[in-house]
């Protein structure tokens, strides 16, 4: 099936297999895949390695809050 034919399907389905289709779909999206994991890891590392060297500066909590409840 091509991706630009799965729209005209997905709609064909009735209420309770759209809701059985998106439950699939959002279980498989909550998966982690060990690849991301992985490189999220090693970016994480790099970042606090940077931070302990002092390479960059962390920024406050309320500095943070500051800018987002404006």
């Amino acid at each position: 099936m091509l991706t630009h034919e799965i729209p005209e399907e997905v709609l064909r389905l009735s209420d309770l297999e759209k809701i059985r289709l998106i439950e699939m779909l959002m279980d498989d999206l909550d998966r982690p895949s060990p690849n991301i994991e992985k490189l999220w890891i090693e970016e994480s590392e790099k970042r606090y390695k940077a931070y302990k060297e002092g390479k960059v500066k962390g920024i406050p909590l309320e500095v943070i809050q500051e800018r987002y409840l404006k």
